[in-house]
């Protein structure tokens, strides 16, 4: 690695961070509403986003810095394993194709803000609600802590923050100044600033990658020869070369369809989606975001070019921006860091508010002040969106980056225990309201436990994803298996509660609010904003 600044890369980095940052406090103004104080317009950019601006907050809400240093790095380090990302991607669309446009519907005409705001209303259940946000922003956290991990890759790529003996605060600095400002223009332009940014970041992202896979082989000899290293490493080190070994393919298949599963369940996932103008902009977003999982493909392909092009790094995560270092002018190294760093920005951005949303709506105004009106639930979420932001920094300047990596691990096996409760209430409300919360707790409580069970070369505990799935002996996703658990430990529990005859809560939607869209009675073309955020 290069132990000195690199001055160009540093200052074309800046200026695109100096950009994105202008951007993200102009878009206080952008399509501004007359009343901005309510969650409706903070939190959900007043629900008016179109099919373009709901493209580019997805992509840069779902494809995160850390996908794209984690996913490359992923295949640096241990093969064709880590393609796992790309069948997901693929598998995720069909799936929400089913399911977005009816939460949007009901979404809307009843001024949900959060998925638990649905599980309360469809379930009549304050218990379950708290459930789900919990698990989100749980979820959430290390999440954020491993976007500010991709920024922090890059400062030390580009020799930003001194040596390993350098004074703390000198070494962090700059990732300080990085925080600042992202927490700054969130606060001041809620979920505009990021739908606004995230047009830099994914035309960014688009051309590093456009370039990178054109030029770097060129440079490495050509893409036979770049297979051809990846396949000399993996062979030598029997990491089953560039097709996963066959004890490994259970868990291939088991990580890609349970991380399909759980990928919408993410609360910055569900708010990007209820940002939208209707539920055609869904439906439309689901045919187009593919596009997303062909770009994934090729940055993946940049894994095994950091092995042809012989980088050599102690921590894995770095192996990308190294090779970017290592293989592009420094002016277009600044512009690639630049990518990754504003990649960072936008998903932490949504992630923020969306933890923030879940916390005002089913923690405060459900249970510390019941009469919060609209200006109240900003303000407050305003406040929380900068404290999860502070957690999720202290997270990375006090802990081993390992540990960020393997809490989000467990992250995606918490949030897949609230499918039932989310995806099953959209379709049907046969399940009960205490079984479904019976099934979370069995499914968080297996998953949790089975996790800590899993060791690694580096660690005791948490070590990774994957164990043995009982009465079958193969390894598999621990969060898949919990989710098998939690689906029947509901589906026989509300069997014996629907027998006894226990209380069921009262539904507060209609069928027909699931199929409701922007212009039909009760559902506005955009929420009048003296209205938002009200429920009704």
């Amino acid at each position: 690695m290069n132990d000195g600044v690199n001055g160009v890369a540093l200052t074309v980095f800046i200026l695109f961070f100096l950009a994105v940052t202008v951007m993200g406090f102009l878009a206080a103004r952008w399509r501004k509403a007359e009343n901005e104080h309510s969650l409706d317009e903070w939190g959900l950019g007043g629900r008016s986003f179109g099919t373009w601006i709901t493209w580019f907050l997805l992509g840069g809400d779902l494809y995160t810095a850390y996908t794209f240093v984690a996913v490359p790095a992923a295949i640096y380090a241990a093969g064709a394993a880590g393609f796992f990302a790309v069948p997901y991607t693929i598998l995720v669309y069909p799936l929400i194709f089913t399911f977005l446009p009816r939460l949007w519907s009901v979404s809307h005409k009843h001024g949900y803000v959060t998925t638990s705001d649905f599980v309360r209303g469809r379930f009549g259940s304050k218990g379950l609600s708290l459930a789900v946000a919990i698990t989100g922003i749980l979820a959430t956290m290390p999440y954020i802590a491993l976007q500010l991990v991709g920024i922090q890759a890059v400062l030390d790529v580009m020799g930003v923050g001194g040596g390993e003996n350098t004074n703390w605060f000198v070494k962090d600095l700059p990732l300080l100044i990085a925080f600042g400002v992202l927490a700054a223009y969130t606060y001041s332009s809620g979920l505009r600033a990021p739908a606004l940014i995230a047009f830099v970041k994914d035309t960014l992202i688009y051309v590093v990658i456009a370039v990178a896979i054109i030029y770097i082989p060129i440079k490495l000899g050509g893409f036979d020869d770049v297979f051809g290293a990846a396949s000399d490493k993996y062979t030598a080190a029997k990491a089953g070369g560039l097709v996963p070994l066959e004890a490994g393919q259970w868990t291939y298949a088991t990580l890609a369809l349970g991380s399909a599963l759980a990928l919408f369940m993410y609360p910055h996932s569900i708010t990007a989606t209820l940002s939208s103008r209707s539920r055609e902009v869904i439906r439309r977003n689901t045919t187009i975001l593919p596009l997303y999982s062909l770009m994934l493909g090729l940055l993946a392909l940049l894994g095994f070019m950091a092995i042809a092009a012989g980088v050599k790094v102690t921590n894995p995560q770095l192996a990308i921006p190294q090779l970017f270092e290592d293989m592009f002018p420094d002016w277009f190294a600044g512009v690639a860091f630049a990518a990754i760093g504003i990649g960072a920005l936008v998903p932490a951005a949504i992630m923020s508010i969306a933890a923030a949303n879940l916390f005002t709506r089913n923690i405060y105004k459900d249970f510390i002040k019941p009469d919060a009106t609209p200006a109240q639930e900003t303000k407050v979420s305003k406040l929380v969106s900068l404290l999860v932001k502070v957690g999720a920094l202290v997270f990375v300047l006090t802990m081993d980056k390992t540990v960020a990596i393997n809490f989000q691990l467990l992250g995606g096996i918490w949030i897949l225990q609230t499918f039932p409760a989310l995806v099953g209430g959209l379709f049907t409300r046969w399940f009960h309201r205490w079984a479904l919360l019976a099934g979370w707790a069995v499914g968080m409580v297996y998953g949790t436990v089975a996790a800590y069970g899993v060791a690694s070369p580096t660690q005791k505990h948490f070590g990774g994803s994957a164990k043995e799935i009982p009465g079958i002996g193969e390894i598999g996703y621990i969060g898949l298996t919990a989710f098998v658990l939690n689906v029947l430990v509901t589906v026989v529990l509300t069997f014996v509660l629907k027998a006894a005859k226990a209380p069921d809560g009262v539904d507060e939607t209609r069928p027909e609010d699931y199929t409701a869209d922007a212009g039909d009675p009760g559902v506005e073309v955009e929420l009048p904003p003296a209205t938002a955020g009200t429920s009704h």
